[in-house]
């Protein structure tokens, strides 16, 4: 690399300067502290792990984005994580080994080995509350309900949440009696709701099954809650399996319906994380941004690798992207300057300031920089025998 280049990050790796990352910390603070009040412990899982433990049961999408590096102890394939969630799976089936539903939360750094879309950060600082333990409707509108609240604790207007479950695409495919290959097929044409096409498949292959006509009325299942009536209708009065997951959506969206400044939408299509999750599967957007700012979904059975199969539900965020989204005023940093003087006053006067909580930065010896210069608004002045602080300004 050219010297006058060793300055520059890689592409999609960013850092976070002053003032912007002391408000980053308050709002991780902020919402780790909004966790905790919900019941969910605070766990810091390791930057890296053997890769056989960071990709259990995640499917090929994080192999893909995960660093591989050789243990230079152990000569054993090691990965950077891009996900926390399936670390703390592992805490959850190996170390805490409780028989009662258990809430845990996260924050840390994440690493990607390529960017989701173009201008996409590589470098997340990745939060997250999972709930494992719990097979039932009522955990994945808690995840739901916590995962608004986080948005809401930041003051993030206009949200819009998307609802979806990835067990009604399994019902209505695992009744069609297609190969793997072209199940495969019917996957790939419903994600990109081409209706159109999916008729051509259908045709050639000459099926025109429950099945098929359900996985077509699929594909037009999307908007408000009203259209759960319509696939009650059209798709569940042949599978009751999808009734019983339309049911779980109706629930979870009555239960936020009352939720100020949320509006809600359904999509039966959704098929993100097809092979990682299994049941609900959500996603927070603001009304105005081109991309989701918060994901989840329930995940059961992650554990199994480890020896203990839970359910699983759960949502993650990146804070560097709520971070630009937050609408609470920008922080003020008060700095007082305090001259370089061996005064015992000024001495006590410094660290009382300090022990209250305020920021004192003090002169160095020979330093010629003015307390505005040093990004200070205030001063510590000697008058009267005593030491005030008075503002730059006046």
């Amino acid at each position: 690399m050219n010297t006058n280049n060793r300055w520059l990050l890689p592409e999609g790796v960013d850092e976070i300067l002053p003032p912007k990352a002391i408000l980053l910390e308050q709002i991780c603070r902020k919402i780790i502290d909004l966790y905790t009040t919900w019941g969910y412990e605070f766990v810091i899982p390791p930057m890296v792990e053997y890769l056989e433990s960071l990709l259990t049961a995640t499917g090929e999408d994080l192999d893909l984005q995960t660093y591989k590096i050789t243990d230079q102890i152990s000569g054993r394939l090691m990965g950077v994580r891009a996900d926390i969630t399936p670390q703390v799976a592992r805490i959850d089936a190996h170390l805490m080994k409780q028989d009662t539903p258990t809430r845990l939360c996260y924050l840390g750094s994440v690493l990607h080995s390529r960017s989701d879309s173009f201008g996409d950060s590589r470098s997340p600082l990745q939060l997250g509350a999972e709930l494992f333990g719990h097979a039932g409707v009522s955990s994945d509108i808690e995840i739901v309900k916590l995962m608004l609240a986080t948005l809401n604790s930041l003051e993030i207007d206009n949200i819009c949440i998307d609802i979806g479950h990835i067990g009604i695409f399994r019902s209505l495919i695992s009744e069609s009696k297609l190969t793997p290959e072209k199940e495969m097929e019917v996957f790939e044409i419903v994600k990109r709701k081409a209706k159109d096409e999916l008729k051509k498949f259908y045709k050639k292959l000459k099926i025109n099954d429950n099945s098929s006509k359900a996985l077509l009325d699929l594909v037009d299942l999307h908007g408000d809650v009203s259209i759960l009536e319509d696939a009650t209708k059209s798709i569940a009065k042949f599978f009751p399996e999808v009734k019983k997951h339309i049911n779980e959506i109706k629930a979870v969206s009555e239960s936020i319906a009352d939720e100020p400044n949320l509006s809600i939408n359904v999509d039966l299509a959704e098929l993100r994380g097809y092979n990682y999750h299994t049941g609900m599967i959500y996603t927070a957007y603001v009304l105005d941004q081109g991309k989701g700012v918060a994901f989840g979904g329930r995940y059961d059975d992650i554990g199994r690798a480890f020896g203990r199969a839970r359910p699983a539900t759960g949502f993650s965020a990146d804070v560097k992207q709520l971070l630009e989204l937050h609408n609470c005023e920008k922080v003020k940093i008060t700095r007082i300057f305090a001259p370089s003087d061996s005064d015992p006053a000024l001495k006590k006067k410094i660290k009382d300031l300090r022990e209250q909580g305020k920021i004192v930065v003090q002169e160095l010896e020979g330093q010629k920089h003015t307390a505005v210069e040093m990004n200070c608004s205030l001063s510590l002045i000697h008058e009267n025998n005593d030491w005030i602080i008075k503002d730059n300004k006046k």
